[in-house]
């Protein structure tokens, strides 16, 4: 039996129970830097209706220019954005904390920061802008083979159209091998989100195609906005001479409708940016007796 398979019968079997004893999936609150940019967002741009735009973005710690990447977020006019590989007070990115800075350069108001670990002098992990007040942040770490970089993954809460909304990040190891190890990673992550009732979004850098273990994992619980509601090219990591890789991914549950998704073809970063557009349903009243 192939091992995504088992895990993926695992996860179904027994996730609420693992979600609530799984000793690696342990709250790490001191690697977290959160605050607010002190800037005001454009109630102007905010989508109404339960809809919103999401995005998620692998920056390369912005070794292309933080103003490029900027401006990418800035013309897509996103609600939230999920960031991999950023940076935070390390030398190559001039000692700039990229995610307030993108955060102020965006009108973005709202950020976290979440190391994995550090990197040329500074902390370096995944990171989140929003449009809406953080309510709490959370992290997590995933397994990963010994000797091999950390991983997380950090959920943000907070309100969307007066729901409260769960907002996952991650970036799984690395290719092009391991695939082993991000299937346990995927696995960890659902087991996470299977205990969290609140609507849940779940955005990042998989490094996996979508035929990959930890993508079928994945969707077991999870619709991938691009895959229902694409359009143009699907690959978000391009490469020289052979064709790219869709590895980035909006992946919501079945209290999000997606109607739109698009990948930005643009030079800011390895990666290019995914963006979706998604409607946050009404929960379901129960019956009147």
């Amino acid at each position: 039996m192939r091992i995504d398979r088992l895990l993926a019968g695992l996860f179904l079997a027994t996730s609420v129970a693992c979600a609530s004893s799984s000793s690696s999936l342990r709250a790490d609150p001191a690697p977290v830097t959160l605050s607010d940019s002190g800037g005001q967002a454009d109630p102007v741009s905010e989508r109404t209706g339960g809809d919103l735009r999401v995005m998620t973005f692998n920056i390369q710690s912005a070794i292309r220019g933080l103003d490029k990447v900027a401006e990418v977020i800035r013309s897509a006019s996103p609600d939230i954005v999920a960031l991999q590989e950023v940076d935070v007070g390390s030398w190559r990115a001039g000692g700039l904390h990229q995610p307030a800075e993108l955060a102020r350069r965006t009108g973005l108001t709202y950020y976290a920061h979440f190391r994995t670990t550090r990197l040329f002098g500074g902390d370096y992990g995944v990171a989140l802008l929003s449009r809406y007040p953080l309510e709490s942040v959370e992290q997590h770490p995933l397994p990963v083979l010994p000797g091999t970089e950390p991983r997380t993954v950090a959920r943000v809460l907070m309100k969307v159209n007066g729901q409260d909304v769960s907002v996952y990040v991650t970036h799984l190891t690395q290719r092009p091998f391991n695939g082993g190890i991000r299937v346990r990673q995927s696995a960890a992550i659902m087991r996470l989100m299977a205990a969290d009732p609140r609507p849940k979004l779940l955005m990042g850098d998989m490094n996996d195609t979508p035929d990959a273990g930890s993508l079928r994992l994945f969707r077991h619980a999870l619709a991938d906005a691009f895959d229902l509601r694409g359009k143009g090219p699907a690959v978000t990591y391009p490469l020289p001479l052979i064709p790219g890789m869709r590895i980035d991914y909006v992946l919501a549950c079945d209290r999000f409708m997606p109607k739109s998704s698009e990948v930005l073809r643009v030079n800011a970063s390895d990666h290019y940016p995914l963006v979706a557009d998604l409607t946050l349903l009404e929960p379901v009243k129960a019956p009147t007796p």
